[in-house]
């Protein structure tokens, strides 16, 4: 391993400290470059500390590890446009206020006979240190990566990169066996012997591949630019309306058809249709192949693409572990409200409030809840008329970790009753068939909840009064607090009723004393 591993580095490559203490919330500004065989990429963090928000990502195709399969070294052409590019993204950094930026550089710079020059050259030319891990250190990394944003997931984790993939476990928060390989499409396109040997290598290093880890049925986590790249293909194939690329799922049978369905088009045209840039294109058949293979080895259970990798993966390396056991979500939720809301603080006096709604739900629903109340009030900037369907767009676009697609469009639809009380005739009814009809109504239901607790807004830690919900009696009671009985105005009433409405229940409103303090948080 090289000497310049974060690994051996006690300081690792950042050089200082990320998180101060356990208890930190939000993250101070990080930039991160990436010097890839096929791109080379800035990425700079911010946001909250348990789920980093992208303040800027760019990056540049340089194809450094194109051609090496002959020569041994970087491609000339690809080593000045890294160079150049680092350039670059240390002068956006300096006018963002980062810090120092911290760079890894993976398998083309590692292998390469003048990586070691490059990466001098780097350091003289911009006084940026390259990082140069080998293949086990970038398994690990992307796996941390996928555990920022799938906290306690088990599966395995595939990176691929320009010139390698890597493969590693995880469990339970934990990363496990990592193995690495050289399926990086850069060299299966340099393969000589045509489709038939290329076939034949990637059925035989995969067989090996099975050998070390052993069986691998659970979910089979995506990472790298190739992965992504046949996501957005398999989502123009089937016509899919949210393009989100995190946490989109696909089955072994979509990974089938669309290898196919890549073999069968003109790239051009499907790249267009794709939104995939042509360099990336130039790759995609490669990639698939290797993607096939992987499925008909490991036979995973479901598909799922990160966008998380090595980048994300460094910052929870440095996370301590009060930190990473927290949900990304409801941290970013929470980081939006302190930063947006008009009353921060008054989502956790929402979500108290409407919890009775909730008394039997699972977690997984009850997050979904937070995270709503966290999030009701961050888009009130938004005109009026447009303020609904501004919720819905941020709640299904936004960074979010931890966030399935289905999850998304509920959030969405939550926020979006959280202004309206019609969801009809918008331009995302496509994504509501996303969420089934249940789904869709208790997703009104929580908006409407939310739409009528806002009406009582007191000061940030004031008891509003509670309700309590009797689902076999088709009940819904409502104790207001005296503070705020002046608040139950017409229009709350109104909203009280349209809540009940949505429940099929009957209302009762009494008075009611405020709790007596208990201490607890």
């Amino acid at each position: 391993m090289d000497s310049s591993d974060p690994a051996q580095d006690e300081a690792g490559p950042f050089g200082r400290a990320l998180f101060d203490k356990p208890s930190a919330r939000a993250l101070s500004r990080v930039g991160v470059v990436d010097v890839g065989s096929n791109s080379v990429r800035l990425v700079v963090f911010d946001g909250a500390a348990r789920s980093p928000a992208y303040f800027y990502n760019e990056k540049i195709m340089c194809a450094l590890g194109a051609g090496m399969s002959e020569t041994g070294c970087l491609n000339p052409q690809g080593r000045d446009r890294a160079l150049a590019a680092i350039k670059r993204f240390r002068l956006l950094s300096e006018g963002m206020g980062t810090g120092p930026l911290s760079a890894v550089a993976t398998a083309a710079v590692r292998e390469a006979t003048d990586g070691p020059d490059f990466r001098d050259e780097v350091e003289r030319e911009t006084g940026i240190r390259l990082h140069v891990i080998d293949g086990h250190e970038e398994a690990r990394l992307s796996a941390q990566g996928v555990l920022l944003g799938w906290p306690g997931s088990y599966g395995l984790v595939c990176d691929i990169g320009g010139s390698s993939m890597e493969l590693a476990e995880i469990d339970g928060g934990q990363v496990g066996r990592r193995v690495t390989s050289a399926l990086g499409p850069l060299k299966l396109r340099d393969l000589k012997g045509g489709a038939t040997a290329r076939r034949k290598h990637i059925k035989s290093v995969l067989s090996d591949l099975h050998g070390e880890l052993g069986e691998q049925n659970n979910r089979l986590f995506l990472v790298g630019g190739s992965w992504r790249a046949i996501a957005k293909i398999d989502m123009e194939r089937r016509g899919y309306p949210l393009h989100v690329l995190h946490e989109y799922r696909m089955s072994t049978k979509a990974v089938r058809e669309t290898a196919k369905y890549i073999a069968s088009q003109d790239l051009e045209a499907l790249r267009g249709r794709a939104g995939v840039s042509a360099a990336r294109m130039a790759l995609v058949p490669h990639a698939s192949e290797v993607l096939r293979g992987i499925v008909h080895r490991f036979k995973p259970r479901d598909i799922a693409v990160s966008s998380y990798g090595i980048r994300e993966g460094l910052l929870y390396e440095q996370m301590p572990q009060q930190l990473r056991d927290r949900d990304p979500l409801v941290e970013a939720c929470r980081f939006a409200e302190s930063k947006d809301a008009r009353v921060p603080g008054f989502g956790k006096v929402l979500f108290h409030f409407i919890r009775p709604l909730y008394k039997s739900a699972r977690d997984d629903r009850l997050r979904l809840v937070k995270a709503a109340c966290l999030l009701h009030d961050v888009s009130w900037r938004a005109h009026p008329d447009y303020r609904a369907e501004v919720c819905f767009d941020n709640a299904t676009r936004a960074n979010l970790g931890g966030l399935k697609h289905s999850e998304r469009v509920f959030l969405g639809l939550a926020l979006l009753h959280r202004y309206s009380n019609k969801r009809e005739g918008t331009r995302f009814d496509d994504l509501f068939e996303l969420v089934d009809e249940r789904q869709r109504h208790e997703a009104e239901i929580l908006g409407k909840a939310m739409r009528f607790g806002a009406m009582l807004w007191l000061k940030e830690d004031a008891w509003p009064g509670e309700m309590r919900w009797f689902p076999k009696k088709k009940e819904l009671e409502l104790r207001l607090s005296p503070k705020a009985e002046a608040l139950f105005g017409e229009v709350a009433q109104s909203r009280f009723q349209a809540l009940a409405g949505a429940l099929g229940a009957e209302t009762r409103i009494i008075g009611a004393k405020p709790p007596k303090k208990s201490g607890k948080k």
